[in-house]
């Protein structure tokens, strides 16, 4: 797959995931709205009824005072006007005309007042009605204050009982505001104005002195802008309302996300997910394009690698055979030697990569003897030596460890040895100088080899132990390998329970820390 194929896969994908998410938020926003308002409908319902409660409440009770024998005898309550709740009136027709089953019979109209026509009758029972209306509306909205007119222990038990009606099980604060007062008369159950009696008489109602509550506190506030708010006794009079209930949710909003918490979760919970493997995904493509490419040249570089002994044996099986060579032993001798250099060439890359593929199965033993580090490290330094001295450098073995025995298997440690100072040669510059030093710390012996080649890059560094990984050396194809060698010194530091560390910097050189432990447990 192409590089413009994967980003185009990628922006396709994110373009998608970012609608989702844009729809998840968007319908999230809507269930809240949703629950918001079902809510708000819910509280509105249980006020509205409270208040018709509370002008229930108060019609059955002037009804009651109204129709007492020793309040209709008394015509200063009346203020002098014609009484249209007479005992007559009262027995006749009375407050409870409409609810009259009137005769069904058609009789002559008369004109006069104690005509019996069904015309006439509702007439008089209209009147009846709205006199009374006239005398509730003066005897509650203009002779009783507001806070005369509730019970605050009822209105208290009203609304428990309509938000437990509605299933809204929420903290409240609640009041009644009066604009006359310009404060609230009651508060969650309690009075802040008290009434004045001599508007009863002997029907006062007791309420308790207490002080007034401050008009501008920050609650008092809080409550006066609520939006749940509605009229009282709005139907006995045409004027503006005499008070208000308001109430005040202060958990709603926590309330209402509750309602929602669980979708909000699993629409994070699968978002999360898609992302998760959206990520992974492309992080599994890039790998598997990087693998393809370094497999790519571990192939090409190993072509190379067998191309060049293949040839030189060819050349030199011809030669042998040539009746010119055949004929000169000194000759022939010298072939055959080429032929066997090239052929171990071979061999030793082959071991190699089946070094490699038994790491990775974790098939291999190690055949574990006392080493002399320092031993190794000569020989190695020795062997690189000559190589290092045709391009003018040097190799130097600085030995600073006093005890240079561990347990380790011989070959795997001096091939780990071997292919760093292999490494530091291949990519050295003009006059390259290699040095081994050793120390020992706790528990084991530090190994550092240094050089003052090429250096590596950041992005270099964090994959320079990947199999078939090689550093890029611009558009020069002069270092030869198969990408191996770093991937199988972490292999056996890790089979050795040892370490690796690696310092470096371009033009400047690298250095690598190996820590090999005295003992293998």
């Amino acid at each position: 797959m192409s590089k413009n194929a994967i980003w185009g896969i990628i922006i396709l994908m994110t373009v998608s995931l970012m609608g989702i998410v844009a729809l998840q938020v968007y319908w999230i926003g809507e269930r809240l709205r949703l629950e918001e308002g079902y809510f708000d409908t819910n509280v509105f319902s249980a006020l509205n009824n409270v208040s018709d409660k509370l002008e229930a409440e108060e019609r059955r009770k002037l009804d009651q005072t109204m129709f007492n024998p020793e309040r209709l005898s008394n015509s200063s309550i009346m203020g002098g006007d014609p009484d249209p709740f007479s005992v007559e009136s009262a027995i006749g027709f009375g407050f409870i005309s409409s609810k009259h089953r009137f005769d069904s019979l058609q009789q002559d109209h008369t004109g006069t007042l104690g005509c019996p026509c069904i015309e006439c009758r509702k007439e008089r029972a209209k009147t009846i009605e709205e006199a009374y209306d006239r005398r509730l509306t003066k005897l509650t909205f203009f002779d009783h204050p507001l806070e005369g007119r509730i019970s605050a222990h009822h209105l208290d038990a009203f609304l428990k009982q309509e938000f437990r009606n509605k299933n809204i099980n929420l903290d409240y604060t609640y009041g009644v505001y009066s604009p006359v007062n310009e404060a609230f008369i009651i508060r969650d159950g309690k009075y802040n104005y008290v009434a004045d009696e001599d508007y009863f008489g002997s029907q006062a109602v007791s309420l308790p002195e207490l002080e007034d509550a401050p008009k501008n506190s920050s609650e008092s506030n809080i409550l006066q802008n609520s939006k749940f708010s509605v009229h009282l006794f709005q139907s006995s009079t045409k004027l503006e309302p005499p008070g208000h209930l308001m109430v005040h949710f202060p958990g709603k909003t926590s309330y209402v996300w509750r309602e929602v918490w669980t979708t909000l979760g699993a629409a994070i919970l699968f978002t999360g997910i898609i992302l998760f493997c959206f990520v992974y995904t492309m992080q599994i493509i890039f790998t598997q394009k990087k693998l393809s490419m370094m497999k790519s040249d571990f192939i090409n570089n190993m072509t190379h690698e067998f191309k060049t002994p293949i040839a030189t044996i060819s050349l030199a099986s011809d030669s042998i055979t040539s009746p010119i060579i055949s004929g000169s032993p000194d000759k022939v001798q010298r072939f055959a030697k080429i032929i066997k250099q090239e052929n171990q060439r071979m061999n030793n890359q082959v071991e190699k990569v089946l070094q490699m593929a038994l790491l990775d199965k974790q098939d291999f033993q190690l055949k574990l003897t006392q080493v002399d580090v320092h031993e190794v490290v000569r020989q190695a330094v020795s062997n690189i030596g000559l190589r290092l001295e045709k391009k003018g450098g040097k190799a130097e073995a600085i030995q600073n460890a006093t005890n240079s025995f561990i347990e380790a298997d011989l070959t795997h440690f001096s091939n780990v040895v071997n292919n760093l100072l292999d490494n530091a040669y291949k990519y050295s510059k003009e006059d390259p100088y290699i040095s081994v030093t050793t120390e020992n710390v706790a528990n084991g012996i530090k190994i550092k080899v240094k050089d003052n080649g090429i250096g590596m890059s950041k992005e270099a560094l964090k994959h320079i132990f990947d199999k078939f990984y090689r550093v890029h050396t611009g558009n020069l194809h002069d270092v030869k390998g198969f990408g191996l060698g770093l991937s199988y010194v972490k292999a056996i530091l890790s089979a050795h329970k040892g370490q690796i560390d690696v310092k470096s910097e371009l033009g400047k050189g690298s250095e690598f820390v190996l820590f090999f432990p005295f003992l293998v447990n």
